[in-house]
């Protein structure tokens, strides 16, 4: 491979571990954020549903973003604006100002998760084999230092405040810097006319998918912190480690997943790890201790792992032009992210936190049961534009 080919990998990688590292330590700090500004869990749902909307919104537009500017040029913007969000998240005095905030950060957030997919599979495509796994292993190692970072500063008794600013500060300039690794798309006038017509219906198929794998990534990072310092008693610094423990389960599964892939085939793979989900999850709610609960949550990650990075790979892998349908999938992903706080908040309030953690088991059922449903190697409803790759969502 060149030079230029390894430095764009790397550079695709060090954005997702960024982007895992912002995201990430928002999200440990949740129970800061809830005693800071008063919040109950109905709250903290309304304010993770503006977060959702925020992304949403952004992704929904950027079918047509992506096919004229391309995931260069929305990286080196989207990426630092994040950053700077994520220090106005920290900054905010009142609830009211929070929601604005959050909802900024969810924006900036939602355009550089569609760029930096769409930045991968174009990677991707240029080494000629599956990496998404591995650039989605880049998150897994931010948000687990993100989770580290955030117990550190809880023991170190610094405030959300000036935790979350300092976390902005030093992402900011690194996310300047490795702008300049990206490579740019490639879109042909036909694949920009393209975009303005209906996807492949495997691209709705796989947003399906992708939408309870990310309710369940979410329901993990937005609810363990409270659950287990609330319903089993740990401590909050006790608490916060269940976050980067389920990422050190992600971390591992990403790490394998491609090399899984290429051997045995996606589609088989995405049941397997529903299944595997709804089991390991079933462990976490029935845990009579923190400490059974924060291992299996490490199982959890290993098991729901590889569902989203396969999502956006394939659909991606779907059309010529790898943006918009990722935006698309994208877009009907977060829309779990969307609805997620919003239902397990609601649960909680009418029932138990318990109650409404049990969806994540339901939705681990439904991404098998949907991956039935994929195309099998061979048929017409299979990608076709690299042959070269197990791009044909293989049994």
């Amino acid at each position: 491979m060149t030079r230029v080919l390894r430095t764009a990998r790397a550079g695709a990688v060090v954005t997702f571990m960024l982007a895992g590292l912002l995201c990430g330590s928002m999200t440990v700090r949740i129970p800061a954020l809830s005693d800071k500004l008063g919040l109950s869990e109905g709250s903290i749902g309304i304010t993770l549903l503006v977060w959702g909307l925020g992304a949403l919104i952004t992704m929904q537009s950027m079918r047509g973003v992506m096919a004229r500017f391309g995931s260069r040029s929305i990286l080196r913007v989207g990426a630092p604006l994040s950053a700077v969000a994520l220090a106005l998240l920290a900054l905010a005095p009142t609830f009211p100002l929070l929601l604005v905030a959050t909802g900024l950060f969810g924006m900036a957030f939602g355009a550089v998760d569609v760029a930096m997919n769409a930045q991968g599979s174009t990677v991707e495509r240029a080494y000629g084999r599956p990496l998404m796994n591995g650039m989605h292993a880049g998150w897994c190692v931010g948000a687990i230092s993100s989770g580290l970072i955030g117990t550190a500063a809880i023991a170190a008794g610094l405030s959300l405040t000036v935790h979350l600013t300092l976390v902005a500060l030093i992402a900011l300039p690194l996310m300047v810097f490795v702008s300049r690794t990206y490579l740019p798309d490639s879109v042909s006038v036909n694949a920009r006319t393209a975009t303005r017509r209906r996807m492949p219906p495997v691209v709705y198929l796989l947003g399906v998918i992708a939408f309870c794998a990310f309710m369940v990534e979410g329901t993990v990072a937005d609810w363990n912190g409270l659950y287990l310092r609330d319903i089993l008693g740990a401590p909050e610094a006790v608490a916060a480690l269940g976050y980067p423990i389920f990422e050190a389960g992600m971390l591992l599964g990403r790490l394998t997943g491609d090399r899984v892939r290429a051997r045995f085939g996606a589609r088989g793979m995405i049941i397997t790890s529903g299944l595997a989900s709804a089991a390991t999850f079933s462990v976490v709610l029935t845990a009579p201790t923190a400490l059974i609960a924060i291992s299996a949550m490490f199982f959890v990650g290993i098991a729901v792992a590889t569902v989203s990075p396969m999502a956006m790979s394939l659909a991606g892998d779907a059309v010529a032009n790898p943006g918009p349908a990722i935006a698309q999938t994208g877009a009907m992903g977060y829309a779990g992210l969307l609805l997620g706080p919003v239902i397990i908040g609601l649960l909680s309030d009418l029932a138990t936190l318990r109650v409404g953690l049990g969806i994540a088991v339901v939705l681990g059922v439904l991404i098998a049961l949907t991956a039935r449903f994929l195309p099998r190697p061979g048929t017409a409803a299979a990608p076709a534009e690299a042959p070269q790759r197990e791009l044909s969502m293989a049994a």
